[in-house]
């Protein structure tokens, strides 16, 4: 399309030329136009990639607080096991000195010898009573090492449960993280792809509309002036130089980027200025009368803390309640924050807990959720791919004015945007 009139800047262009370039025009908007309807298929696929990528990393991370936990309870279970050994051994330990004790002390001996063999009622009722002691200590003993050693045959069998939960977790961690690190590796190649491809189509457009645009202009001017107007003519001849100006937006018009929301987990998906509301069929929970709002101070030092990480890079797992962190897979070198970790960063600084991940967020305050129309600075805003709080993918905090604090996808960085209502799902209120 570039070299559809070599030369043509010396002289004026023939209306076939401009004919050409025309025809070349809008073929090539047809083109737009038709690959335009296939990225916009292909993009929907690439959302859906980052949301199942940032579902995935969820996964991981509860499976992660799981196996942290199982291998807490073995560390117990031994610390258990240690105890109850050592209890059972010193179990043994009297149970063995009573027996010496009781031999040296003829305590042993059959009661009736026992009494028989006294030297006279006072030694008769001494040994009686040694005799109902002993008994009485050998039950007790003999009692309490049976005892020790049942505690001790439990404690084993779960520091055996636990070990075997753990390496259960620890293996099914590592298949969900290689799983997340392929899905979140998937998902940005193709937005990498599409961008170029769309980058190139439109490149081809504006070609073609520079071509057609040159060589309409330079065959306008290089038409003679018309002549002027006879005395009682029909009216003033056009001046030179008018005439159709260039028809550039004729057949579909050049696509535009119309910045989506982002889309993935991390990103905060759907459509920005969709005209949606609800959560994509309904919240989990219904909508409370009342609910019970964090202090002004609370909630401003967490929003304070939100913004104070504007402009800190986004990191796929990365990022904690101490501050930005490493993430996993592509982002292992990348220093910064996913969505749900900026959360939970911004409402630590203000003294208050929430969980790891956006869903678990959501259904941690569950009971505490809030209207669309009665938004308030401090609220978590959650997006999902449906009803249930399971398909929750990406999590901001809503600052006032329409607009939220968040950490979007791979290669941005913690900023403030409006508000998008494309496959939102609710809002909690944290209360601590």
């Amino acid at each position: 399309m570039l070299g559809l009139a070599p030369g043509v800047a010396g002289a004026a262009p023939g209306g076939s030329a401009v004919a050409a370039a025309q025809a070349e025009r809008d073929a090539a908007a047809a083109e737009v136009g038709r690959l335009s309807a296939e990225l916009a298929a292909a993009e929907a696929g690439a959302a859906q990639a980052g949301q199942n990528a940032q579902l995935a990393l969820q996964d991981y991370l509860e499976t992660q607080a799981a196996l942290e936990a199982a291998r807490a309870a073995q560390a117990a279970a031994q610390e258990a096991v240690a105890q109850a050994e050592a209890a059972l051994s010193e179990g043994r330990s009297d149970v063995a000195d009573f027996a010496r004790r009781s031999y040296m002390q003829g305590s042993t001996s059959p009661g009736i010898t026992a009494l028989m063999s006294a030297g006279g009622p006072a030694e008769m009722l001494e040994r009686a009573s040694l005799l109902e002691a002993a008994g009485t200590h050998r039950v007790d003993v003999v009692g309490r090492l049976t005892v020790l050693e049942q505690q001790a045959t439990a404690a084993e069998q779960q520091a055996t449960v636990a070990a075997e939960e753990a390496v259960a977790l620890e293996a099914e961690s590592a298949a969900q993280l290689a799983g997340a690190e392929a899905q979140e590796s998937a998902a940005r190649a193709q937005t990498a792809a599409l961008g170029e491809q769309r980058a190139a189509v439109e490149t081809q457009l504006a070609a073609a509309e520079a071509e057609y645009g040159q060589l309409s202009a330079q065959q306008q001017a290089a038409r003679p002036a018309p002549s002027a107007p006879s005395p009682g003519g029909a009216g003033a001849a056009a001046p030179a130089g008018s005439g159709p100006a260039p028809q550039t937006g004729s057949g579909p018009a050049a696509p535009t980027s119309s910045t989506p929301a982002p889309s993935s987990g991390g990103s905060g998906g759907g459509s920005g200025g969709g005209s949606g509301g609800g959560s994509g069929g309904g919240t989990p929970a219904p909508v409370p009368t009342t609910v019970g709002a964090p202090s002004a101070s609370t909630v401003q030092r967490a929003i304070t803390a939100a913004r104070s990480q504007i402009g800190v890079d986004y990191s796929y797992g990365g990022g904690s309640t101490s501050g930005p962190g490493r993430g996993i897979g592509e982002d292992a070198d990348v220093v910064g924050f996913d969505c749900s970790s900026l959360t939970q960063y911004a409402y630590a600084q203000a003294g208050v807990s929430i969980p790891r991940t956006s869903r678990d967020q959501f259904y941690r305050f569950r009971d505490q959720t809030v209207a669309r129309a009665d938004l308030q600075p401090g609220d978590l805003v959650f997006w999902g791919t449906g009803s249930n709080y399971q398909s929750i993918y990406h999590v901001a905090i809503y600052i006032g004015g329409n607009q939220v604090v968040q950490a979007p996808e791979s290669g941005q960085k913690v900023k403030i945007s409006t508000m998008w209502w494309g496959q939102y799902f609710g809002a909690v209120r944290p209360t601590g």
